[in-house]
C-alpha cells in the first residue's frame, strides 16, 4: 500500500470521519459520506454499483442516480489521496468490476481495532484471565464516539447502525459481568442503573444489576430491579422474562449460599422461555380481592424465609421540557415558594393549581417547573392528560387515571378493586410515606382531580385546567396560579428563540404586529414562529399581513374574548401554507375521537398508503399543526383540534366524512380481528363486514405483537366502539369487544371490557340486530364472570341462550350454555353446574368439538371433586386427558392434571396426588402458566404435608410464594397463612 493510503485513518464508531496524518478530511455531503461508510464495512472486500445506490437512496433511487455516485466517489478519492498523480491509479478506493473497493489498514480503521480487542479479550477470558480481559474491553468500548454512522440516514446506515449498537451493547455486558465476577460489584452499581434505565428490555444488563445489588448486601432493591423488568416486559411486550433471570430472582429470594461474592455465576443468556399469558384457570380466585399489604407478608411469614416484598414502581412520566420555554420568571417565583427553601420534603401535600385559557402555556409552565424541583421527588413522577376540555368529550374517568398510576406504580391489573373508593384507598396506600411528584394536565373540574391526590405529606401536585378550580382551592388548600398572555417582551424573546434574532430585529414594526395578532399567547405564536421559521426567505412584513388578511374567529371558544379571534387567524395561516393533501388530512383528523392516533390509523382515516400518510403527517409536525408525542403516535392540542373540527365540517362533504369515520373504525376493528387469532386461538371467529376501499389493516404474526398493539390502542378502541354508536354504526360498536374479548380477559381490563361490551350490547339492541345482541349478552357475561359478579353473569348467559335458540344458532348457544356452566361452578351453585356443563358436553358430542369436549368433561370433573363424588371425578378427568391431548389443548390439560391431584389428596393418596402435580406442574411450565404453576405448587405443598414431609411442603410453598410475590397475586396470602402455621 502506498504512503497516501498509509496516512489515511478512518472511524465509523460515531459520525464518518477520515484523517491524513493528523488532520481531519472534508468528507463532504451526508450521502458521499454514507458511500464511503458503504466501503469502509465491507473492508476489503467489494461493493457493487447496486449495492452502493441502495446504501444511499434505497429502494427510490433518482433518475441521475448512477452519474451522481461516481461524482461522490471522485470527489471522496481526490480528498483521500489530494496529492495523487491523475495518471496513477487511486490507491485507497479502487475499482473493482462494476464496484468499488476501499483500501485501510485495519489498525487505521476504528471498528476493525474495535472487534480485534474484543475478540482478544473472549481468548483472554477463556484462558482465565479475567482482569485482563475487562481491560481490554474497556479500551475497545473506549473508541466508540457515539452511535454508530451518526448523522447519516438510509438503509444501510439504519441496519448497521442497529447492528453495530448491538455489538457495542453486548460488549458492554460482557465487560460488566467480568466486573461482577472478579467482584468489583460496588463499581459497577451506579452505571448498571444507568444503564438499565436506558435500556428496559436487556434482561440481561437487569441480571446484572440484580447479582451486584445482592453481592452489596442490597437484597430488597435487587426484587426491586427485577419487578422493574419484568412489569416494562409485560406492560410493553405481554411476556414474562426469560428463564435465567426468573432463576436468579428465585435464588435470591431464598437467600442462595451460592450467589455469594466469592462465587461465580454463570448464566447462559441465550435460554428462553416462553411464559407468554394464558388465561386464567377456572379456579381462578375474584379479582377484587383486597392486595396483601407488605408489613403483613413480612410479619406473618417465618423469620428465617425472606420474603420477596412487592416494592412500587419508581415511573418517570414527565413529558419533555421544552428546549424554547421562555419568561414566567415571575410565575415560577410563586410556585418555587411553594417548596421547602432547605430543599426538603413538604410537611403536607403541596398543591398547585396552574389556571388560564387554552393556549396560554399551562402545560408548558407546569412541566418547566416539574423538571426544575423533579429531583426532590424521589419516588417519582406521575403524569396523566385529563382530556378534561377535549372536545370530542372523552375526559378521563377518575377511576381511570387511578387505574393508570396504579399500573405505573407496579399494581397487576387483577389487584385493582372495582370501585373508585376503593380503587382510591389502594392509590393513596401506595403514595403513603413516598415522595411523588403529580402533574395532572388539563382537568375539567375539581370532582375529576380530588380522588387523584395524595392522602399523606411529602407529595407535590400539580393542576393545569383552564377552569379556576375554586372547590380545590377552598377544600383542599390548592395555590392557585392563573397565567395571563405573555408581556410583550416575552413575546419578543419567543420569536427570537425560534427565529433567531436577527429577523426580528430588521423587521420590528412586522414582529409587533405579528405579537399583537396572537395576543401574546404562546401557542398562537409557536405556530406562526415554525411557520416563519420553515420560510427564511419571507420577510416578516408577509407574514403578518397573512394574519392581517386571515382575520377570524374560533365560534367554539367565542365568549367576548378578542384573543379567540386572533388565534383562529393565526391557525389559518400556517393552514393556508399547506400542501393540498396535508390540509385535507390535518381537518380529517378532527373526525378522530381517540386521545391520539398511529400512522396506520391516519392512513385508514384519509384513505391513503402508508408511506403517503407518513411524509404528510411529517408536514403537518413541522408546521406545528401536530405533536408527534411518541415514535409514530400523534396528537392535536385542543385549540387545533376544534380548528380541524371546523374545516372538516366546512370543506368536506357529509359523505367523504361519513366515509372517512366508516374507514378508521373498519380499520380498528379489522386489526383487532387480525390479532384475535392469536390472542385467542381455537376460538370461534367474529363475522365481519367487508373492509372499506383504501383500508389496509395491520397484520401479526406473534401473540406478543398482537397484545403489544391492543395494549398501545386500548383508549383509542374503547372510544372507537362509543364513536361507532354515535356515528349510526353498530355493527362495529358490538363486534369490537367481541374480538378484543381475548385481549380483555388476559389484561385484566376489567372496567374497559364491561363498559364497551354493555355498549355493544345496547347498540345492537337499539338496531334490532339479534345476533349483535346474542354477542354482546354473551361479551358482558364474560366480562361480569371474571368480576366476580356470577349472579349477573348467569342472568345475561340466560338471555343469550335464548336469543341463540330463537336464531337457531347452535355455536353460540353452546358457547352460553358452558359458560353457564362455569359461572354455576363459580358462584358455588354445584349442581346447576353440573347440570349445565353436562347439557354442554352432549352438544359439544353432537358436534363434534373435540375441544370443547375436552373441557367440559375437565370442569365436570372439577364439579364432581368438590360434590365429593371421586370415582365420577376420577372417570370424567382421565377422558378430558385423553381427548385434551388428541386435541392440543395443554393448558386445561394442566388443570386436569391438577384437579386429578386433588381428587387424590382428598382420599388420602398421598403418593398419587404428589405424582399428578408434578405432571401438572410439568405441562403448565411447559406452557408458561405461572398462576397454575402457583396454584399447583400450594396443593403439592398442602399434599406433602398431609404424608408428614413437612420440609418438602414448606419448600413447594415457598416456591408458590415467590411466584404469587412476584406477580402482586392475592393467593400470596394463602402461601403466606400455610407458612406461618408451627412447622
Amino acid at each position: 500500500m502506498n504512503d497516501y493510503a498509509d496516512s489515511v485513518r478512518c472511524s465509523v464508531l460515531g459520525p464518518v470521519r477520515a484523517w491524513r496524518d493528523e488532520q481531519e478530511l472534508d468528507l463532504g455531503s451526508p450521502q458521499q459520506r454514507a458511500v464511503l461508510a458503504a466501503l469502509l464495512l465491507r473492508r476489503e472486500r467489494p461493493v457493487t454499483l447496486g449495492e452502493l445506490l441502495d446504501a444511499v437512496w434505497g429502494e427510490e433511487p433518482p433518475m441521475a442516480a448512477v452519474s451522481v455516485l461516481r461524482t461522490y466517489v471522485s470527489r471522496l478519492r481526490k480528498v483521500l489521496e489530494p496529492g495523487r498523480d491523475p495518471a496513477e491509479p487511486p490507491r485507497v478506493i479502487v475499482s473493482v468490476g462494476d464496484g468499488y473497493l476501499a483500501r485501510v489498514r485495519d489498525d487505521a480503521l476504528d471498528l476493525a481495532v474495535f472487534e480485534q480487542r474484543v475478540a482478544e479479550a473472549k481468548q483472554l477470558r477463556a484462558a482465565g484471565e479475567g482482569s485482563a480481559a475487562a481491560e481490554l474491553l474497556r479500551s475497545a468500548l473506549g473508541g466508540w464516539q457515539g452511535a454508530a454512522l451518526a448523522g447519516l440516514s438510509g438503509p444501510l446506515a439504519e441496519s448497521e447502525r442497529s447492528r453495530l449498537d448491538e455489538e457495542r451493547l453486548t460488549t458492554l455486558e460482557t465487560r460488566l459481568d467480568l466486573d461482577v465476577e472478579l467482584g468489583r460489584h460496588g463499581e459497577v452499581i451506579a452505571e448498571l442503573i444507568s444503564l438499565t434505565g436506558k435500556h428496559p428490555l436487556r434482561e440481561q444488563l437487569c441480571r446484572l444489576l440484580m447479582l451486584a445489588l445482592y453481592r452489596s448486601g442490597r437484597q430488597a432493591e435487587a426484587l426491586a430491579a427485577y419487578r422493574r423488568t419484568r412489569g416494562t416486559l409485560v406492560t410493553e411486550l405481554g411476556i414474562e422474562p426469560g428463564a435465567p433471570l426468573q432463576d436468579l430472582h428465585d435464588r435470591i429470594l431464598a437467600a442462595d449460599v451460592t450467589l455469594a461474592a466469592d462465587v461465580s455465576v454463570a448464566v447462559d443468556v441465550s435460554v428462553t422461555a416462553d411464559v407468554s399469558p394464558a388465561p386464567a384457570s377456572p379456579q381462578q380466585p375474584d379479582p377484587t380481592q383486597q392486595p396483601v399489604s407488605s408489613a403483613e407478608l413480612a410479619e406473618s411469614a417465618e423469620p428465617s424465609f425472606p420474603v420477596a416484598v412487592q416494592a412500587a414502581a419508581r415511573p418517570a412520566q414527565l413529558p419533555a421540557d421544552l428546549p424554547t420555554f421562555v419568561g414566567r420568571h415571575a410565575e415560577l417565583e410563586r410556585t418555587r415558594a411553594l417548596l421547602p427553601a432547605d430543599g426538603g420534603a413538604p410537611a403536607t401535600v403541596v398543591i398547585s393549581a396552574v389556571g388560564g385559557m387554552a393556549g396560554i402555556g399551562k402545560t408548558t409552565l407546569a412541566v418547566h417547573w416539574a423538571h426544575e424541583v423533579a429531583d426532590r421527588f424521589p419516588d417519582g413522577q406521575l403524569y396523566i392528560n385529563l382530556r378534561g376540555f377535549d372536545p370530542t368529550g372523552s375526559m378521563v374517568a377518575p377511576e381511570e387515571a387511578i387505574r393508570t398510576f396504579l399500573d405505573a406504580l407496579g399494581v397487576p391489573p387483577m389487584r385493582i378493586p372495582a370501585g373508585l373508593d376503593a380503587q382510591a384507598a389502594l392509590y393513596r396506600s401506595m403514595l403513603a410515606q413516598r415522595r411523588v411528584l403529580l402533574l395532572l394536565d388539563n382537568a375539567r373540574d375539581t370532582d375529576q382531580v380530588r380522588p387523584l391526590l395524595p392522602g399523606s405529606p411529602g407529595c407535590l401536585v400539580i393542576v393545569t385546567s383552564r377552569s379556576q378550580l375554586t372547590g380545590l382551592v377552598v377544600g383542599e388548600g390548592a395555590h392557585p396560579l392563573t397565567l395571563d398572555q405573555l408581556t410583550s417582551a416575552e413575546a419578543h424573546d419567543l420569536l427570537a428563540l425560534r427565529l433567531g434574532t436577527d429577523r426580528p430585529a430588521a423587521e420590528p414594526q412586522a414582529a409587533d404586529e405579528i405579537i399583537t395578532r396572537c395576543a401574546r399567547l404562546p401557542l398562537a405564536l409557536a405556530i406562526v414562529a415554525a411557520h416563519a421559521a420553515a420560510h427564511p426567505g419571507f420577510p416578516l412584513s408577509a407574514v403578518a399581513e397573512e394574519l392581517r388578511d386571515s382575520h377570524g374567529s374560533l365560534d367554539a371558544f367565542a365568549g367576548g374574548d378578542d384573543i379567540t379571534i386572533d388565534v383562529r387567524a393565526v391557525f389559518s395561516c400556517s393552514y393556508k401554507a399547506l400542501s393540498g393533501p396535508a390540509a385535507r388530512l390535518f381537518r380529517l383528523l378532527g373526525l378522530h375521537s381517540g386521545p391520539d392516533i398511529s400512522a396506520p390509523a391516519a392512513a385508514a382515516l384519509a384513505g391513503l398508503p402508508p408511506r403517503e400518510t407518513r411524509g404528510l403527517l411529517n408536514e403537518l409536525t413541522r408546521a406545528h399543526l401536530l405533536t408527534e408525542h411518541f415514535p409514530g403516535r400523534y396528537t392535536l392540542h385542543d385549540l387545533l383540534r376544534v380548528y380541524a373540527a371546523e374545516r372538516v365540517r366546512a370543506d368536506e362533504t357529509p359523505q367523504e366524512r361519513d366515509r372517512a369515520v366508516e374507514r378508521l373504525l373498519a380499520w380498528y376493528l379489522h386489526t383487532a380481528d387480525a390479532a384475535y387469532p392469536y390472542i385467542t386461538p381455537n376460538r370461534r371467529r367474529i363475522p365481519l363486514e367487508p373492509l372499506p376501499a383504501a383500508c389496509r389493516p395491520l397484520e401479526f404474526t406473534t401473540h406478543e405483537q398482537a397484545l403489544d398493539w391492543c395494549e398501545t390502542e386500548r383508549a383509542n378502541l374503547v372510544t372507537a366502539v362509543h364513536q361507532a354508536v354515535a356515528t349510526g354504526q353498530p355493527g362495529i360498536a358490538w363486534r369490537l369487544p367481541a374480538v378484543l374479548w381475548g385481549f380483555f380477559y388476559l389484561r385484566s381490563h376489567m372496567h374497559d371490557w364491561l363498559d364497551t361490551a354493555r355498549t355493544g350490547l345496547s347498540a345492537a339492541r337499539a338496531a334490532h340486530d339479534r345476533r349483535g345482541e346474542a354477542q354482546g349478552l354473551a361479551d358482558t357475561a364474560a366480562a361480569m364472570r371474571i368480576s366476580g359478579r356470577h349472579e349477573e353473569a348467569i342472568d345475561s348467559l340466560q338471555q343469550a341462550m335464548a336469543v341463540c335458540r330463537e336464531l337457531g344458532d347452535t355455536d353460540g348457544r353452546l358457547s352460553a350454555v358452558a359458560n353457564l356452566g362455569d359461572a354455576y361452578l363459580h358462584a358455588g351453585q354445584l349442581d346447576k353446574a353440573v347440570e349445565y356443563i353436562r347439557r354442554g358436553l352432549a352438544i359439544d358430542r353432537v358436534i363434534g368439538s373435540a375441544w370443547g369436549e375436552g373441557i367440559a368433561l375437565s370442569n365436570l370433573g372439577d364439579a364432581y371433586q368438590r360434590l365429593g363424588r371421586f370415582d365420577d371425578a376420577v372417570d370424567c378427568l382421565e377422558r378430558a386427558l385423553t381427548v385434551l391431548r388428541a386435541s392440543g389443548n395443554r393448558w386445561v390439560e394442566g388443570v386436569a392434571l391438577d384437579v386429578l391431584g386433588t381428587v387424590h389428596s382428598r382420599l388420602d393418596r398421598h403418593g398419587e396426588a404428589v405424582a399428578y402435580y408434578h405432571r401438572a406442574l410439568e405441562t403448565h411450565r411447559d406452557i408458561g402458566n405461572r398462576w397454575g404453576e402457583g396454584n399447583t405448587l400450594g396443593n403439592l405443598g398442602d399434599v406433602q404435608l398431609a404424608a408428614g414431609e413437612r420440609e418438602s411442603a414448606r419448600a413447594s410453598w415457598r416456591q408458590a410464594l415467590a411466584i404469587f410475590v412476584e406477580f402482586g397475586h392475592p393467593d400470596a396470602e394463602k402461601i403466606r397463612e400455610r407458612l406461618g402455621r408451627p412447622a
